[in-house]
């Protein structure tokens, strides 16, 4: 679940990091209060979860409060990457001396939370890292003991040199960290982390990613998702208790399993597709999923196949096969729709299909060949 920048400096916030002063708003007259409140000039940020918001217009500086409101009328009216802006973060603009990077993800290869710090801030910390890798530094920390507070501070003199904003600094790790880790994020972010002309060490943006799996014990976390911002497929997905993510490709995957679903998207790519998302239907036999499946990867305009890869174990194939004919007869798809079904009964689910003809590639190799085939091929309405 992602955090709206102004969702996730309240967690900062809360935990005692500095950050401007400044508040949401809804419409060019709140950003006007907001503005004309701080008295000084002010940001107007664009609050949707996309990156890039600088570069596409999404964040503007204003002089005075006439201006924020003018200017949250336009970011207000935007649409960036797909996503419509419905709020606007305004905060007191600061004169930045010194800009720095500061960002916590989950590691997975050695199961501990990674901090990454960079004195090269404001910029994607992609680029610093295939531009300049050395200006990266990273400190992998030990979740039974947590982060000691000389490694904050061997990490943020990595960022300034000064000893009072290396102090500043080290604080601000320690409570990202804090909150990194009582917020069951996957990713906790500082970008930039700046000193002011005053000598004080301000969080300027703040991006948040929380672990879907802890929302369960964390319902006020849970309470800040914000439907109206997610893509209305991805809504959908989690509503009928599948795994979606969508992606840029043109071949629609329909699997059980989250490791399945990875190595078909894997030899998706291997043999010159793309995948068009990652869909996991899980361990049910619920033909009422396999029909969910379907309308969401159908909705798709950039789907131009289907690639259906179910390895039955708990998954009847059986069960699979009559939602594939289930959604069939309710979409009549446009697209090509390419199967392989094997397992816990494949000759059932092979008959069931066989009443739609359907037929069933015999093996995985065979089936994505055939969807990146007919995914490329034309095909007659």
């Amino acid at each position: 679940m992602k955090l709206h920048e102004y969702q996730a400096r309240r967690l900062l916030a809360d935990a005692g990091i500095p950050v401007p002063e400044g508040d949401v708003a809804a419409t060019p007259a709140e950003a006007e209060a907001i503005a004309r409140r701080l008295g000084r000039p002010v940001m107007v940020k664009a609050q949707v979860h996309v990156g890039g918001r600088g570069k596409a217009g999404g964040v503007k500086c204003a002089e005075n409060p006439a201006a924020a409101k003018m200017l949250a009328r336009a970011i207000l009216a935007m649409e960036l990457k797909g996503l419509a802006v419905r709020r606007v973060l305004v905060t007191a603009a600061e004169q930045v001396v010194a800009e720095s990077y500061v960002g916590i993800i989950l590691d997975r290869a050695t199961k501990k939370p990674v901090i990454m710090v960079s004195p090269a801030g404001g910029v994607e910390i992609e680029e610093v890292a295939a531009k300049t890798p050395e200006q990266i530094h990273k400190l992998h920390v030990d979740p039974v003991v947590g982060l000691r507070p000389y490694q904050a501070r061997n990490l943020a003199y990595k960022l300034y040199r000064d000893p009072g904003q290396a102090r500043q600094a080290a604080d601000v790790i320690a409570k990202l960290y804090d909150v990194f880790w009582n917020a069951d994020a996957s990713l906790a972010e500082i970008n930039p982390l700046i000193a002011n002309a005053q000598g004080e060490v301000i969080a300027l943006d703040a991006k948040i990613d929380i672990d879907d799996n802890g929302l369960y014990r964390r319902p006020h976390i849970a309470a800040l998702r914000d439907l109206e911002a997610e893509a209305p497929t991805e809504a959908e997905a989690r509503a009928a208790d599948l795994s979606y993510v969508k992606l840029d490709g043109a071949i629609g995957c329909i699997v059980n399993g989250a490791g399945l679903a990875m190595a078909t998207m894997d030899l998706v790519k291997r043999y010159g597709g793309e995948p068009a998302n990652f869909l996991d239907i899980g361990g049910s036999s619920s033909p009422a999923k396999v029909v969910s499946a379907m309308k969401i990867i159908l909705s798709d305009p950039n789907v131009q196949s289907v690639l259906i890869n179910i390895f039955g174990g708990i998954t009847r194939c059986d069960d699979v096969a009559k939602g594939i004919v289930d959604a069939f007869e309710r979409f009549d798809p446009t697209v090509p729709v390419v199967i392989r079904l094997t397992g816990t009964n494949e000759r059932e689910a092979a008959a069931i299909l066989a009443t739609m003809d359907l037929p069933c590639a015999e093996t995985l190799d065979d089936a994505v060949k055939k969807a990146i085939a007919l995914a490329q091929t034309p095909v007659a309405v």
